[in-house]
């Protein structure tokens, strides 16, 4: 069965929570209930994580890596900007990279303007709140299926 690995980043645990203007009320046992949902409507298998260290989601994208998933969606939050040991993690991957954020980072401060991911993921999602996670979802099957 196809397998994404869905991975979020720093304070994401706190969604629900936190400056509910940028990021909504929804929190994120919701937001991944939702994804499990649409995966079993699509027919792929997913994989959920999240992390607020910097390590450890190297390490869970190796993971990915060694396990073989068909694809990975990113929501790293502010390591989004800065983090060059994610932005490698991630080159490692063979397999399409869809990175998400709920907020549009290009109407924010303008340190959240640039992600240094941009230049290896197939794709950004941005804007649409918690839908985001479902539009990233079906652009990773959409990927994995024009492979």
């Amino acid at each position: 069965m196809t397998t994404i690995l869905m991975l979020h980043g720093i304070n994401h645990n706190m969604f629900g929570k936190r400056d509910p203007v940028q990021y909504g009320t929804t929190t994120l046992a919701e937001i991944d209930a939702s994804l499990r949902a649409l995966s079993e409507e699509l027919g792929v298998s997913l994989e959920t994580f999240q992390t607020n260290f910097e390590g450890a989601m190297c390490e869970r994208i190796h993971q990915g890596f060694s396990d073989g998933v068909d694809a990975v969606i990113i929501n790293a939050g502010a390591w989004t900007h800065y983090s060059y040991s994610i932005r490698d993690a991630l080159a490692i991957l063979t397999v399409p990279v869809v990175e998400i954020h709920m907020s549009n980072i290009h109407a924010r401060e303008s340190f959240r303007h640039h992600s240094v991911f941009a230049e290896i993921v197939t794709g950004q999602i941005c804007g649409f709140g918690a839908d985001s996670y479902q539009l990233g979802l079906r652009a990773a099957v959409n990927a994995i299926k024009s492979r």
